[in-house]
This record gives C-alpha cells, structure tokens and sequence, in this order.
C-alpha cells in the first residue's frame, strides 16, 4: 500500500480489522490530514490515520469517528463533511466510536480543533471515496469517468441513463487506484454541509440510552470511592480501616500512596475503599481514619495570595510583547488611566464527574471505559500505572456527560486500572460532586494591571498590561509565571491599532493543579482588556462600541511577532488563519446591530458589548442588564454575533453559542474556588452554584456570520466576551465599575 495521495489510501479488510478491530468489507479509506506524500507507508511508516471509511457492499457506509462526543455534536459535524463530500445518502451511514490509541492519529478533542483542523481531511475522504466510486462504474460501462456522476448513493451515466449503487461498485472500487486530483463539491452543491442537521446521538440523549462513562457496568465489577489528601503535594500519615471494613458491602480498602511532584496527569494518591455498590463505598469511606501531613501548600490561602498577584502586576514584568515608547507616550498623554482586573480560580464542573472502568486481563494487559476527551494520553498514562506497555492498554471511549476541558486529564482513569490490578478484580471509579470541585485541575486565577493614555481628542496613545497567573505548565514542571502559549491566548494577539503597547509578564507561583476550562486564558484577558477598552472610551466621553472600532483600527492582519511577541496561533498557520480585524470589526457591528446599540435605555438599565478572537473564531457579545433600587442585576438579553469560517452544521454553533452565554454568566455571576489552609472550600453546587433558570436571560439572540473562509473554533469563542460585556453594561446603568469576579463579591447577585 503505497498510493497514499493527498492524505487518503486504500486499506485491505485485513489491514482495517487489524487496525480498528471491526469487520470490513467493500471499498475501505483510511485519511489523515497531514500525510500528503505518496511514498508513506500505513505500516512502519509516519501514516496514522484519523478516519477510515468503510463502504461495505452491502451500500452501508462505516465511518470511524477519533473525537470525543460531549454534547458539542462532533459525531455528527464529522460524518456530515464526509457524508456530502462522498454523495452519501444520510439514512445510510453509520457512526463507530474509534477506541483510544495512537493509530488514530491526534484524539485530543480540545481547543476547538476537529472541524478547524480536520475539514479539509474530511472532504478529501470523502471526495476521494466518491471519485473511486466514478472510476469503477466508468471501467464497469466502458466509458469516461468524466461522463459520470456521484450523486445520492449512486453513480450516474446521463448519457446512457445507467446507474449502479454505491454497495454495487464497492468492491471494484477498492482495486481502482487513489486520484491524483481531488475534485470536490462547490459549496453551491452541498446537501449537508451547512445546513441544519439532527444529532446523530440525539435520539439517544432524549430517550437515556446513551451510554456515559458513569454508566458502564461490568460482571463482579467492584465501586470505588477514594478519599484524597485535600492539599496538593500532600501526604498520607496513618489510616485507621477498621471501621470502613465493617460496613455492610465493603471488600477491601486499598491504599494508593501519595501523588508525584508534578502531579502531571497521574493520581494523586490517597486511600480508596472497594465495595459491591456505590453506597457501601461511599460510607465506608466516611467511616475512614486518616491523618494527613499537608506539605507546604498549607500556607496558601485565597486572600493573600490575591494580594500577591495585585503586588506582582504593579511591578514591572518581563516583556513580551512591545512597540513604541509606552512611558513617554504615557508621559504626555492629556488624561491617563489605571485599573486592576481579578478573576478567581474556577472549577470545569461537568454534570458528569470524571467516571471510569477498569479490568486487567490474565496477560496483563488493561480494559478501561472512560468519558475521556483524550484516550491516547490516558493510554499512556495509564501504561505507566501500571509498568506496561501503551499496546497492552485499550481505553474504550464513552460519551462525555460534558468535560470543558477537565476530562483530558486521565488521573480518574489510572485510578480505577491502578485499583483493578491491585483487587483483581474489574473496578469502577467515579468522583463525586465534591471530589470533583476539590481535586480537580483549576482553571487559573489570574490579577492585571493595565495603564492607558489617551490625548486631547480623546485618541488611545498608550496601552501597559501586565499580567500573572499561575501557568498550566507547573503541572508539568518548574513554571513561575505564564507561558508563551498561555499568553498567546487573548494578551499577546491583542488586535488594537495603538502606537505605543507594552505588555509584561509577571511570575505567579501555583499552589494547586492548573489545568485548561473552556477558552482557558482567553476567560480573563478578555475580561480585563474589553473591560479597560470600556473605561477608556469612557474617559473620552466616547461611545463605546465606536471607540472599540477605533482601537481595532484599520483593516489588516495583525502580526504579534512584529511587536517581538511568541505567539502560537492556536497551532495553525498565521497566514491561513490571520488575525483579521475587519472579521473583528464585523461580528462588533452585528452585535451591536442585532442589540439596537445606541437607544435610549430607562434608568437602572444599561447596553454593554465586547469583542474577541479566540481559537480562531471571532465573537462580539452584547448584553443588557438591569440593577434595582436593591443594586440586584438581572442580565435582561444577550445579543451574540460569530464568523466562525465555513460552518458545517449551523444548529451546533447556534447551540454552542448559547451554551457560552450560560456558561460565562456562571462564571460571571457566581464562579469562585478558594483556598483556605491549601484545601478547597467549595464542594458543590450549594457553594459553587451555576446559573439558574431565574438569573438567565429571557433570550440569547446568535447570528452566524456567512463565510468562506476556513472553518475556525465553535466550542470556546463565546465564552470571552460574556463577562466584560454584562460587565460593561452594568457601568451604562449604574456608573459602577466592576473589575473582578465573580459578581456576587460585589453585592450586585
């Protein structure tokens, strides 16, 4: 198998059962979007598939899906790009869950990445498959390919009238070669892409026979339930068993050590009671002695340490990003401002918590289920575990019950194949409510300063942020401060046409596991930055969205790297996906459109608005708020505009951005984690509440953009703007500025 052409070749049955472990038949591609060389080699060579499509001859169309499914309809977004590419009938294809492993190529299913990554992957297989499919019905006939049509599960002659199924020509289209020349579809002719299209699962949700990761079930499966050190870095002093061991359903307690330095993505140790149901294990945990000896994170408490990342950003940084001369133009700018913007340490929360099922096999080798948005690294980490090799470890994917980023972490599955090796015996691990808001990977508390400078017509001459958090990459190792890539993230990709920007980095020491949550820095850069953008255009007696066009300035594509700064681009080319302002400027003015920007608002309420890129999509929010005689908000509407590229199926984008609103006025509102004596405080949804129906808006209102360009992040865009823009609106109807979160600390929820 050498015609590996444009990313896409033919596998045998043999080689499709070897590699995925389902039977096969007919016409079978195999595609990855970066292997482009005809001379690569699916074995001993650098060819990892992503997809494979299999077209059996029966006419029914097998599409492997290597993401994780989690309610953002990435199931169905995939097969939908395939689907239309190959002319398939949509009543005819078939989804399989691909198992983890690194014959898939990249599962990761973060940062926005499977359609913006993976459509052009997905069209050549699809396209590939359809032409294939031409070629053998022209070889069948005797005449030209090009006399021939793909459409609707069938090959047509329009000349002589004749058809022939797809299942028909499967197996003579497996001995036609891969083209050289990939023909596809005008986006004139799409039946799937871009339009409205059921959930592939949706049934399944409505009815509750979807299966999550809580829900696997395995003969003589014991449950687990683990109690952990509440500070990180922790370790265990004693344990007293003896009273867990009598209650009623427990079989063992086991004792799993103390957690790594880093802690990585490994378990954090801790004692774990074993016991024929989910009751006995949680109470024979309750019934537990233990002493811990909490290390040196006892000393973090929430309050200091805010006081010492407001001390950080008032000192100067490290720079990374600069041009001008920020201090003179400072220096003689007419009316100079200063804010300080704080946003706390944040749980993911899905509604499912981490579960996972574990079993060791005689030779050794481990069977895991698990909701898990990244099999391959849990198939890594669980090998390690347990000192065996990646191969013997096959990590089934479930559906994710929501993740938001906390499910890529696979320390909740080496639990339970860690436990199930030492019982012997198949070993369920699901962390409860509490577990999960108290050890989970936090999503980072961030302070930062900006200084600005404006002249006497009210124009922005200086622009000074400094910012401190501490970094996702001292989970890995030694970090005291934000990485490049963290501030790639919303900072250094900062689109303002000011002369003079200086942006400083500054160190942030971490005292608990940092991990990413939805939009992951982008969250409080944005806050701060489209926040200070408010004030300033205020200090010109400016209106806002207007002097938000003119600190984007002119159409262009903005480059970090003339301003000295390293910027990563959410791992894609700059010149594909550049930071394009008009696209900026666009989604402002419809946001600002769709809200009736600029009416006259009754007293007490007030319109704020707020604009940003991120994981290559661009997002504008506008909301509306009111604020009793009481000072008590109520977010009346949201108002949300999205030129995401080439869209592939409107309704999950619609449902995407909805979700955003949600999400980021939970954590506008109410999301807060402390630390009191380096353990957590809050524990569930009594202390660390999400929104209710009550507080919610009495309507989101999203408009896509129409685009061509290519397709950019649906899942993490809407967050950013959410909160400056509820917060910005609260200053229109009160005069009040709020610059931390969450909003209950300041008496407005």
């Amino acid at each position: 198998m050498k015609d590996i052409i444009n990313g896409v070749t033919r596998i045998s049955r043999r080689e499709f059962i070897r590699t995925t472990g389902i039977a096969g038949g007919g016409l079978i591609l195999a595609a990855n979007f970066s292997a482009c060389s005809k001379d690569q080699e699916l074995a001993g060579g650098d060819f990892t598939p992503n997809v494979y499509v299999n077209l059996l001859e029966s006419g029914e169309v097998e599409i492997v899906c290597h993401r994780s499914e989690m309610g953002q309809g990435v199931r169905t977004s995939l097969v939908q790009v395939i689907a239309d590419e190959m002319e398939a009938d949509w009543n005819r294809v078939k989804l399989l869950q691909a198992i983890g492993d690194a014959k898939y190529g990249n599962q990761n299913t973060d940062g926005s990445t499977s359609i913006r990554m993976q459509f052009d992957l997905l069209r050549n297989a699809g396209a590939v498959t359809r032409q294939m499919l031409v070629s053998a019905a022209a070889d069948v006939w005797g005449v030209p390919a090009s006399e021939c049509t793909g459409r609707n599960h069938a090959v047509h002659h329009q000349a002589s009238g004749k058809s022939l199924g797809y299942g028909e020509l499967a197996g003579h289209a497996a001995t036609m070669p891969v083209p050289e020349q990939v023909n596809f579809k005008s986006p004139a002719d799409y039946r799937y892409i871009g339009k409205p299209m059921d959930l592939i699962d949706g049934l399944a949700f409505t009815v509750g026979t979807a299966a999550y990761g809580i829900d696997t079930v395995l003969p003589d499966m014991l449950y687990a339930s683990i109690e952990r050190c509440p500070v990180v870095g922790g370790t265990l002093v004693s344990v007293d068993d003896s009273a867990a061991r009598t209650v009623a359903g427990v079989v063992d307690v086991i004792q799993l050590g103390n957690g790594t330095s880093p802690p990585d993505f490994n378990p954090l140790g801790g004692v774990a009671v074993l016991a024929s149901n989910t009751w006995s294990a949680e109470k024979g945990r309750k019934a537990l002695q233990i002493k811990w000896d909490p290390g040196a994170n006892a000393s973090y408490n929430s309050a200091s340490y805010r006081k010492e990342l407001e001390a950080a950003v008032t000192a100067a940084g490290t720079q990374v990003l600069a041009r001008g001369d920020v201090d003179a133009a400072l220096g003689s700018s007419a009316k100079t401002l200063e804010a300080t913007y704080y946003a706390p340490l944040l749980s993911q929360a899905p509604m499912e918590p981490p579960a996972a099922t574990a079993m060791i096999n005689a030779d050794g080798s481990c069977v895991v289920w698990a909701c898990t948005q990244d099999p391959q690294t849990a198939q890594t980490v669980v090998a390690a575990t347990l000192g065996i090799e990646p191969a013997q470890v096959t990590v089934n994917v479930t559906l994710l019950g929501g993740a938001f980023g906390r499910k890529s972490k696979p320390d909740f599955i080496a639990e339970a194949a860690l436990l199930a090796k030492k019982s012997g015996k198949p070993v369920k691990v699901t962390w409860t409510r509490e577990d999960d808001i108290r050890h989970g990977y936090f999503h980072s508390v961030s302070c930062q300063h900006l200084k600005g400078g404006i002249d006497a017509d009210g124009n922005t001459t200086a622009w000074l942020q400094r910012t401190a958090f501490p970094s996702i990459m001292s989970t890995f190792g030694p970090a005291d401060g934000p990485s490049a890539s963290e501030l790639s993230l919303g900072c250094t990709d900062n689109p303002y046409a000011i002369a003079n920007m200086k942006i400083e980095s500054c160190k942030a020491t971490a005292h608990v596991r940092i991990g990413w949550l939805r939009s992951v820095s982008n969250v409080y850069h944005a806050f701060a930055a489209s926040s200070f953008a408010d004030e300033l255009a205020h200090l010109a007696g400016r209106d806002p969205k207007e002097y938000l066009l003119e600190l984007i300035g002119p159409d262009r594509h903005v480059i970090p790297a003339d301003s000295g700064a390293e910027y990563e681009n959410y791992g894609q080319d700059l010149s594909e996906h550049p930071i394009d302002t008009a696209r900026l400027k666009a989604v402002l003015e419809e946001a600002a459109d769709m809200a009736n920007w600029g009416r006259t608002m009754p007293q007490g309420r007030g319109l704020g608005i707020a604009v940003h890129r991120s994981f290559l999509g661009y997002v504008a929010t506008a909301a509306e708020v009111s604020v009793n005689d009481a000072g008590k908000l109520k977010i009346e509407e949201l108002w949300t505009a999205i030129d995401a590229g080439t869209v592939v199926n409107p309704d999950r984008v619609r449902s995407q951005m909805e979700g955003a609103g949600i999400f980021g006025m939970s954590l506008t509102l109410h999301g807060e984690i402390t630390a009191e004596g380096g353990a957590i405080v809050q524990g569930n949804f009594d202390n660390y509440p999400v929104i209710r129906m009550s507080e919610a808006p009495r309507a989101i209102n999203v408009r896509i953009m129409p685009s061509d360009a290519k397709p950019g992040g649906v899942g993490e865009p809407g967050v950013p703007p959410v909160a400056p823009a509820i917060c910005n609106a609260i200053f229109a109807a009160t005069g009040k500025r709020v610059r931390e979160l969450p909003l209950r600390n300041v008496s407005l929820v």
